[in-house]
């Protein structure tokens, strides 16, 4: 669960998607005036959300996406904008009801999404030409460098593992199932994506040749995939594409993708990753594949983890992507290998980074030899360069995190987005420099928002741990803060397992309208966090009740003791994922330290988990085993000994429990299974279910009624 929050899923986790567009609402800026300097769950929703931005050939121009969204209607639209690289003359170029994404420039023109098919029109948003008239919706596209062809995403029916009802039976809603995988993250899967090639011609754009033709395999990758996974040739010869060539129970316990070479003459696919001929060991589905000869020292050099988001060099003679070391951990450490075409030759640059490669280009200047990439280190996602031959240099040091990055045309400038926890998202030019990095913010999307607000200043804390170590914490002082005062507190629970608290900004577990409403937060890198090495991040599987759940404690207690303005008698814990997780062990271990608790999405039996959640490479990388095998590790003895549930008796603290009914990563009983135990012990509880939000909460009107479900809970019982 790593992946939410990477430089994708964060703009995810933001609201960034569509959310229940309509043709009829317009939808744009809001000049919201604010009635006091505190931030509240609307201005939140009446902030612009940045979603992409890309520059014309020469850097003269950034065409972007933001999406806008009405608490009132329920309903989000996409809109694309266009900007000068100096920061004027920002334009709004959507200017009717429907939703227009994906903004890219071809030939001087902005090419984009709206209605699934593609469109083109002038700089200026003049000239509109629907350009595409394709059988099925188009859900994502590439132009080749030359621009006669492009890669065009669509849907296709997909009945391997739900079987297709009788057509005499039109009615019916039932669907058998026939293997694993049968859904993902919030849908079942009776489609799958391909990538189909299509000419581009003055008769415009019809129906491609699919890539996979007759391959039961998706391309992009569920369930965060995009185009980003699939590269053009500088020559537009080839495809480069990602793709996890599995079904059934082996897609389910894997996590080994690879990269493909698509030849667009011949037709031909070659693997890049495996040597021809490779055949996998056999793998024991119910165990953790750390053990597993498909791990094994030798087998580890045919890329048996996850390789995705290939790039070209501009000169052609190299590919470029991420890739993890060992199957089954989606939380290995992300590499960039750099693929020699000519030799075949694998090469991985960043070792010298202890942490993960986030995103990446090349230089545009191939006599440069750089690699530009964002990667988390010490609670911020900052920039870096890798010569060819790995030597790494970093280029920013901000409290920030930087969470895209591309060439902003053909300079020598990088495009990129910056958010931290006290600004929300804005396109940034950076120009490398071999004494000092430059940066120009281009965009002030929410400064219309922001700087009626008054912020909670941003410390970082470093605290010892129970075991000697040093941990990463910050913390987030109240709106209007005065020192002379004591404040209710709330320790942070981050989720993932293994996801940084960095400088991010989100719409929901946000710093900023938790300090607007008077709490201090506190926010540890506990253990298994990225960004501080390896064995810090590997320290919590098969071990997450032990010393990770001892670090929010000393983080929590570190505050009480020694920062004057904590309430030590007025703290709560809150958290998400494996954070909600957190929480409701935290219940039933804390000592009476804590008066309220809040878990979001949070797994509560793990006997119940390991078998209810979809990638089953995640319960297995992190529990060890099966609850039902008898020649368990010990690490899997402990994780279910441990779970919460087996220490509801020990409860004895209020807390509200919230599930979206559409997650199917941690499944919804979850949530009610803790509920129903708190109500059955009787605890005060409350239970927040939405039946149409997934791991996350993406409507405005739901986002809302979650924000203020969750203060009136903490003000209950912490003012």
């Amino acid at each position: 669960m790593k992946r939410l929050l990477t430089a994708i899923a964060i703009m995810l986790l933001a609201g960034a998607g569509n959310v229940n567009a309509q043709d009829d609402v317009k939808i744009g800026k809001q000049n919201l005036k604010l009635e006091s300097n505190l931030m509240t769950p609307e201005a939140l929703w009446a902030m612009g959300r940045i979603a992409s931005a890309e520059a014309s050939a020469d850097g003269k121009l950034i065409v972007y996406q933001v999406g806008y969204y009405s608490v009132k209607a329920n309903k989000s639209q996409q809109k694309i904008c266009v900007i000068k690289a100096d920061g004027s003359n920002n334009q709004t170029l959507t200017t009717g009801s429907k939703s227009e994404t994906d903004p890219t420039w071809v030939n001087g023109r902005i090419a984009f999404l709206t209605g699934g098919q593609l469109w083109t029109m002038n700089a200026d948003g003049t000239d509109r030409k629907q350009i595409s008239n394709t059988t099925k919706d188009i859900e994502g596209f590439k132009f080749s460098p030359d621009g006669s062809k492009v890669i065009l995403l669509h849907s296709l029916d997909f009945n391997e593992i739900i079987k297709k009802n009788p057509d005499d039976l039109p009615k019916a809603t039932g669907r058998l199932v026939t293997d694993l995988m049968y859904r993902h993250w919030d849908h079942y899967v009776e489609s799958i994506q391909h990538p189909f090639v299509a000419d581009v011609t003055d008769e415009g754009i019809k129906d491609g040749v699919d890539i996979l033709e007759g391959e039961p395999y998706e391309c992009p990758m569920e369930p965060f995939g995009g185009i980003e996974q699939l590269a053009w040739s500088p020559d537009s010869k080839s495809i480069a594409y990602t793709c996890r060539k599995k079904t059934g129970v082996n897609y389910a316990i894997s996590t080994d993708s690879d990269i493909y070479l698509y030849n667009i003459g011949t037709r031909e696919t070659k693997n890049l990753c495996k040597p021809e001929g490779y055949v996998e060991p056999a793998i024991d589905p119910s165990k953790t594949m750390k053990y597993q000869a498909v791990n094994a020292e030798e087998n580890l050099q045919n890329n048996v983890g996850y390789d995705q988001n290939p790039q070209f060099s501009p000169d052609g003679k190299y590919v470029a992507w991420t890739s993890m070391l060992r199957n089954g951990y989606e939380a290995d450490r992300n590499r960039l290998c750099l693929y020699n075409l000519e030799t075949g030759e694998k090469q991985y640059l960043t070792e010298q980074f202890d942490s993960n490669v986030d995103g990446f280009c090349f230089s545009n200047d191939p006599k440069d030899a750089f690699i530009y990439f964002i990667g988390v280190w010490h609670g911020c996602v900052n920039m870096y360069s890798t010569t060819l031959t790995g030597e790494v240099k970093q280029l920013t040091e901000d409290w920030a995190d930087w969470t895209s990055i591309a060439n902003a045309g053909n300079t020598k400038q990088l495009l990129a987005i910056r958010q931290s926890i006290s600004a929300p998202s804005d396109i940034y030019l950076v120009t490398p420099g071999k004494k000092e990095t430059k940066i120009k913010q281009v965009t002030f999307e929410n400064k219309h928002i922001t700087d009626q607000l008054t912020l909670g200043r941003v410390q970082q804390r470093w605290v010892k741990t129970s075991d000697g170590k040093e941990m990463l914490t910050w913390i987030i002082l109240p709106s209007n803060f005065d020192p002379e005062k004591k404040y209710p507190t709330l320790l942070f629970c981050e989720g993932g397992p293994q996801s940084p608290v960095s400088q991010f900004w989100s719409y929901r577990w946000n710093f900023q309208i938790m300090a607007a409403n008077g709490y201090i937060i506190v926010a540890p890198n506990r253990r298994g966090l990225p960004g501080f090495g390896q064995e810090w991040l590997e320290e919590i599987s098969g071990d997450w009740t032990g010393q990770c759940m001892k670090d929010y404690l000393a983080a929590i207690d570190d505050a009480a003791e020694n920062l004057p303005y904590v309430d030590k008698d007025r703290l709560g814990a809150v958290g998400a994922s494996f954070g909600g997780f957190s929480v409701y062990y935290l219940a039933g271990h804390h000592n009476k330290r804590f008066k309220a608790f809040i878990s979001h999405d949070g797994a509560f039996n793990l006997e119940s988990m390991y078998t209810d959640t979809e990638e089953v490479f995640f319960s297995n990388w992190e529990y060890d085993d099966a609850f039902w095998n008898k020649d368990q590790t010990a690490n899997a003895t402990r994780t279910y000994e441990y779970s919460p549930h087996k220490f509801v008796d020990k409860w004895d603290t209020p807390i509200l429990c919230i599930h979206g009914e559409k997650d199917y990563r941690i499944v919804y009983n979850q949530g009610m299974g803790a509920f129903n135990a708190a109500r059955l012990r009787g605890i005060p509880a409350e239970l927040l279910i939405f039946p149409d939000e997934n791991h996350w909460v993406l409507k405005p009107q739901n986002g809302v009624l979650w924000q203020r479900t969750f203060f009136n809970w903490l003000d209950r019982w912490l003012k």
